[in-house]
């Protein structure tokens, strides 16, 4: 989470600046896994587009899931 990010933050994470109400940062989401790899990412441009709690869990469930099976199957 950031708060007061600058257009230079969002510049280096690839965000979408507005320029409406002073210039702020859209929303910009990541998952991230065990040692900061990224698994998921999402930009919005507007007020639509942001991932849910929901929509974060399942795909942290499915992610978790695969990593226990592979580890199953490696021995």
């Amino acid at each position: 989470m950031a708060y007061a990010a600058t257009k230079a933050d969002g510049d280096m994470l690839g965000s979408w600046w507005s320029e409406e109400r002073g210039g702020y940062i859209q929303p910009t989401e990541f998952l991230l896994g065990r040692g900061g790899t990224v698994l998921g990412a999402m930009y919005a441009t507007g007020p639509v587009g942001r991932m849910g709690a929901d929509e974060a869990i399942h795909y942290i469930t499915y992610r978790e899931n695969l990593r226990r099976r592979d580890e199953e199957q490696a021995g």
